[in-house]
């Protein structure tokens, strides 16, 4: 990379977010229903406990441009998570896209969900062609140097998880179809549920008492629960009171 002395600021030089949108209308868009579900668990439940909310960006299908010296190049993860970085851009607007030199920050940790026409480069199984861009795996692993990867095949149910060991991928453990990831004291496994209506495998985030995290709609669910049985014991107290209870609604 090219500097200039003194430095001067990328955001004066560089393209930022508004020149590097995700959206374009050459684009196919999302292949199907799955990869808007999945990624929105993945949102819903990942809430590391040492990290306040506002300093957590999470996004799914966004562009993520990761070359300075090529600043149209870009990977579109399913699904990856930053932190330590505001939730807006400039603490104010929210993303268009994700642009590395003027963030600051490399994602923590990216999710692909593997399809047909994407598993060989997902799992770093393409070669890198001449006078094209890097493939998806040698961004992850060599350019942004992300820490934590993984990789999830809905048609075959398997779940794999990298970390960046030194500067190569590594394989970890996942014969129990989970993996505990100790820098955010959250792991990341599969659930056997129903989101969105559907019943399937899904992948979700879980806490450090191996409990998985609750959605909004799941709290709000068990706070109901919870007064539905409180209300429960109240009426019991008082009918051995000899009191009939009226919990007429309002």
């Amino acid at each position: 990379m090219y500097q200039s002395d003194p430095p001067l600021d990328p955001k004066t030089v560089l393209p930022t977010m508004y020149d590097l949108p995700s959206e374009d209308i050459q684009e196919a868009g999302l292949p199907d229903e799955y990869h808007s579900f999945q990624p929105q668990l993945l949102r819903e439940t990942f809430q590391p406990p040492h990290y306040p909310e506002n300093r957590i960006f999470v996004a799914s299908d966004l562009n993520l441009y990761y070359d300075v010296r090529h600043p149209l190049w870009y990977k579109r993860p399913d699904w990856f998570a930053v932190l330590g970085v505001d939730r807006f851009y400039e603490q104010r607007e929210l993303r268009m896209s994700y642009v590395t030199w003027q963030e600051g920050v490399n994602p923590f940790i990216g999710v692909e969900l593997l399809s047909p026409g994407t598993e060989r480069e997902d799992l770093g199984q393409t070669l890198r062609e001449a006078n094209q861009p890097p493939t998806k795996w040698e961004v992850y692993e060599q350019v942004l140097r992300v820490p934590y990867y993984i990789v999830f095949d809905r048609y075959t149910n398997q779940l794999q998880a990298f970390q960046l060991v030194g500067s190569r991928y590594a394989g970890l453990d996942v014969s129990e179809a989970r993996v505990w990831i100790d820098e955010i004291q959250l792991g990341l496994g599969l659930w056997q549920g129903t989101y969105q209506g559907i019943e399937r495998l899904w992948l979700r985030w879980y806490d450090v008492q191996g409990n998985w995290i609750l959605t909004p709609e799941e709290r709000i669910a068990e706070r109901v629960e919870k007064e539905r049985r409180r209300a429960e014991r109240l009426a019991e107290q008082l009918r051995a009171l000899g009191v009939e209870p009226d919990f007429e609604e309002e």
